[in-house]
């Protein structure tokens, strides 16, 4: 059964934060706020925890995991970045973006697009997720919370739990979350591409 963890929106308890990075650190999955929508969420290495997600979502394989990263210094240790790439994302992060880009030898096999070698990446501009990241240490594996059966995303805590209690180790609830995904650029081939259009401006990368 899944534990429930309420914290205040803009200070966040140091302790509760401790004890969802711990679950996290035992190959746990979360369900914790961005600046985006709910997210679920484990450790890099964690093989159960992808195909949790996988599980849960009715995800197949060619489905784009996340990286949520505290910072684009970290960011940047798991994708290739071209000079105008780079220019570009920095931009535009911290923010509701994910970007699409070759990764680097630092990202596990299990996690990379099976042709093309690539995984999204992002940065949230979310006070929670932000104590997430910092306590962890490195990023979290990351995919949006939208069940195959709903057309919106939940946005509260206590219905995740109620939902998800039995798959799910722990839910960090901050207050209501939004609904709208982030926007998805696809930089793998150096020019930016939309994927999807969602709580980030586009405008830059048209």
């Amino acid at each position: 059964m899944a534990r429930y963890f309420d914290v205040h929106p803009e200070n966040p308890q140091r302790r509760a934060i401790s004890q969802v990075i711990d679950l996290v650190r035992a190959d746990g999955l979360i369900a914790y706020p961005t600046d985006s929508c709910f997210a679920l969420g484990c450790r890099l290495g964690n093989r159960d925890g992808i195909d949790r997600i996988k599980s849960i979502r009715h995800l197949d394989e060619k489905h784009h995991f996340t990286l949520v990263c505290h910072d684009f210094a970290q960011l940047a240790q798991f994708v290739y970045l071209e000079n105008t790439v780079f220019r570009a994302i920095k931009a535009s992060t911290p923010g509701s973006y994910t970007f699409i880009l070759p990764a680097t030898k630092e990202v596990p096999r299990k996690l990379l697009h099976p042709k093309k070698k690539t995984v999204g990446v992002r940065i949230p501009d979310h006070v929670v997720a932000q104590a997430l990241l910092a306590e962890n240490g490195e990023p979290l594996l990351s995919s949006t919370l939208l069940l195959p059966d709903q057309a919106e995303p939940m946005t509260q805590g206590w219905e995740i739990k109620e939902r998800l209690e039995h798959v799910v180790d722990g839910v960090l609830d901050s207050g209501e979350c939004g609904t709208e995904p982030t926007t998805v650029i696809d930089f793998s081939d150096g020019e930016p591409v939309i994927v999807r259009r969602g709580a980030g401006d586009t405008s830059r990368f048209e």
